[in-house]
């Protein structure tokens, strides 16, 4: 009887917790299963940015649940993460603001291993899948992570 009572939030909503709202921290979406061919990576940073749109919702008993609109989101393939500002050290050995693409691929290189084979394509009928399209844990809490950036190809410059 509850059941048409409930609204249906559209499938771009993603419910965040009450403290991301007014966070000024980095919103990356990572996409995963749509890169075809032989390719030494699986995941891609779909957009990085730190605008977000929130909307808020209350239910009957007034509690108000606050969602993140992510225009093209598609749980099938993505997957949305905060990250606040991360830094490096220049040649100078000053800290210089890493921009929120290099951030997402520094996130999307610590997820890799975690990230589940399956076919780009579905029937219509099928329903969302049973486990997100990055398995890894949902909260993974790091006191600090170090990842290995990437070396730039000296050829490049050339």
């Amino acid at each position: 009887m509850m059941g048409m009572f409930q609204r249906q939030t559209p499938s771009q909503f993603i419910e965040i917790d009450q403290n991301n709202v007014a966070s000024n921290d980095w919103l990356i979406l990572l996409e995963a299963g749509t890169i075809v061919g032989p390719s030494p990576r699986k995941l891609r940073v779909a957009a990085c940015t730190q605008e977000r749109k929130i909307v808020k919702k209350h239910d009957l008993f007034l509690r108000a649940t606050y969602y993140l609109d992510v225009e093209g989101y598609d749980p099938r393939i993505h997957a949305v993460y905060f990250c606040p500002q991360l830094y490096k050290t220049d040649s100078d050995k000053k800290l210089v603001p890493l921009h929120g693409e290099e951030i997402g691929k520094l996130i999307a290189q610590a997820l890799e291993s975690g990230i589940k084979e399956r076919r780009p394509w579905y029937l219509p009928s099928e329903g969302l899948p049973a486990e997100p399209a990055i398995n890894t844990s949902l909260e993974p809490e790091f006191e600090s992570l170090v990842v290995e950036m990437p070396q730039r190809s000296t050829s490049a410059a050339a």
